[in-house]
């Protein structure tokens, strides 16, 4: 009895000593062995808005935890020095690697060195590519008008839709044709299931969870729980991802063996196949697979979950959705003049009529003219600000290192620039930083840019998103003819707020009513 006395009298001791030592220490409140896990758990599906608190209070934060050492930075120098500066010491490292590799592999957005360099080289020749912008631009038309189709027969029908998933299925199509050469007809009008959404929603969730479980390896060991559904997801995941591999093979050697190299579809995963060689190895159709499904989350996740909170942020300030309508009125007005066309009559009470009003107005947008656009531009970056798609984004420490504040970070632990707080942050962006302000995006009437290391919606530095100028495509495309001809209204008790993943999508959807306009 005196020993175990002696113990908890130790245990005891060792407590109160850690927590004294903390006490003048910015930052959560961190206990022997398990760090700051009990109040992070705690805030788990607020973690965003938590992290905002302290980042506020200090620049950088650090956060102990069982087995890895977390800081969280918000002040653009230290971003710049993490992303670009000293990068090769910051790469997404092992610890991210081992929670992502189920889902992402080795693919773009989980790999370091020549992996990630192959890739990348490969990716940025095709965003470069004047086909590849050509066609990604009639194909995010196309898929903005069939959304703006179900839309239309809502509003005349008077039904709630979850727009949320309704640009799910919009990107998920587009990327599956502009990446992948396929036509998967998830936005159909009768709205399919699509097992592989779902299931790739499942897994994204289930991934981030680990950042913050310490016995996710016990389940996956034991096959239970979050790491058991996570098994079943992946499995249907690998199913659609391995069966485009194998379609998109077959047609190409079809074209070959036919002598109709010029039918070869130029889509991404085609160039990586040729790169790849003609082998069908496990190996070759993994690296593929890993292709796929990076660019999912990229083409997919990122910008449907950015539409849906710009399209929540024009409900909750009339003045915006107001002013974006008048400049999109003025800019179908004025493109008309320009190709000497007579716009039809748009009768709002007229299916058919409204439909061909639409169909004439997307017609005028194309890359050129979507940059007359200014204020649409403007709501979709002051929307990144402060919702990024990806609210934050960890790096591993490989030496340690001092940061320009001076926080000292060890080797084998992780430092997370945070996007989300960043965007909240006074001492970023001055006493209205967490106000959406569209008009902070221009200077004397002229839109202005601000360092990719303050603005860090689409990374910076080696690491900078390659689809930047695709996903504003898309994005300037669908909004400017949602907001052309429709208004939204949130439906009465519907919740709005995020759901802890690697993407900030809405936990709940974003369940809207549909009103047409003239």
């Amino acid at each position: 009895m005196g020993g175990l006395g002696l113990v908890m009298m130790t245990v005891m001791t060792w407590t109160v000593m850690h927590r004294w030592s903390q006490r003048n220490k910015k930052g959560p409140k961190t206990w022997p062995i398990l760090g700051a896990a009990i109040e992070q758990l705690m805030n788990y599906e607020r973690m965003h808005d938590w992290l905002v608190t302290y980042l506020s209070q200090s620049k950088t934060v650090v956060v102990p935890m069982p087995f890895a050492t977390y800081t969280y930075i918000a002040e653009p120098a230290n971003v710049e020095h993490v992303l670009k500066t000293n990068f090769n010491n910051y790469p997404k490292g092992e610890v991210y690697h081992s929670y992502m590799e189920v889902l992402l592999g080795d693919g773009i957005f989980n790999s370091d060195g020549e992996t990630w360099r192959k890739q990348r080289k490969t990716a940025s020749l095709e965003f470069a590519s004047k086909n590849l912008r050509d066609f990604s631009t009639k194909v995010f038309r196309d898929y903005s008008l069939k959304l703006s189709s179900i839309l239309s027969t809502s509003s005349f029908l008077n039904q709630q839709v979850d727009m949320q998933e309704l640009l799910m299925r919009m990107t998920l199509d587009s990327i599956c044709k502009v990446g992948f050469g396929v036509e998967i007809e998830s936005l159909a009008p009768n709205l399919p299931d699509n097992l592989f959404a779902q299931a790739f929603d499942a897994a994204n969730i289930i991934v981030t969870l680990r950042f913050i479980d310490p016995f996710w390896k016990i389940k996956k060991f034991l096959n239970i729980g979050s790491e058991a559904q996570l098994d079943r997801s992946i499995k249907i995941i690998d199913d659609f991802t391995y069966s485009v591999i194998r379609t998109r093979k077959a047609e190409i050697e079809q074209a070959k063996n036919s002598g109709l190299h010029n039918k070869i579809k130029h889509d991404i995963l085609s160039r990586f196949i040729e790169l790849a060689g003609e082998g069908s190895d496990d190996a070759t159709e993994k690296s593929l697979r890993d292709v796929v499904l990076n660019f999912v989350i990229a083409g997919r996740d990122t910008t449907a979950t950015t539409l849906s909170w710009a399209i929540y942020m024009t409900l909750t300030h009339d003045h915006v959705a107001e002013k974006l309508y008048l400049e999109l009125k003025t800019f179908e007005e004025d493109q008309a003049k320009l190709r000497n066309a007579s716009l039809l009559h748009c009768d709002t009470e007229d299916p058919e009529s409204f439909i061909r009003r639409i169909h004439q107005f997307s017609e005028l947008l194309t890359k050129d003219s979507l940059e007359k656009l200014p204020y649409l531009h403007a709501v979709i970056t002051e929307t990144l600000r402060l919702y990024p798609a990806v609210p934050q984004d960890p790096k591993g420490i490989l030496k340690d290192d001092v940061l320009p504040d001076g926080t000292k970070v060890k080797g084998g632990g992780m430092v997370t620039y945070v996007p989300y707080s960043m965007g909240r942050m006074e001492y970023n962006w001055g006493p209205d930083a967490s106000t959406f302000r569209p008009e902070r995006w221009f200077k004397d009437g002229v839109l202005v840019h601000e360092s990719p290391f303050k603005f860090t919606a689409f990374q910076a530095g080696p690491r900078i998103c390659l689809g930047k100028d695709s996903a504003y495509l898309q994005m300037r495309m669908a909004l400017a003819t949602l907001c052309r001809f429709y208004r939204f209204r949130l439906v009465a008790g519907h919740t709005v707020k995020y759901r802890m993943m690697t993407i900030l999508s809405m936990a709940n959807g974003l369940k809207l009513t549909i009103h047409r306009r003239p």
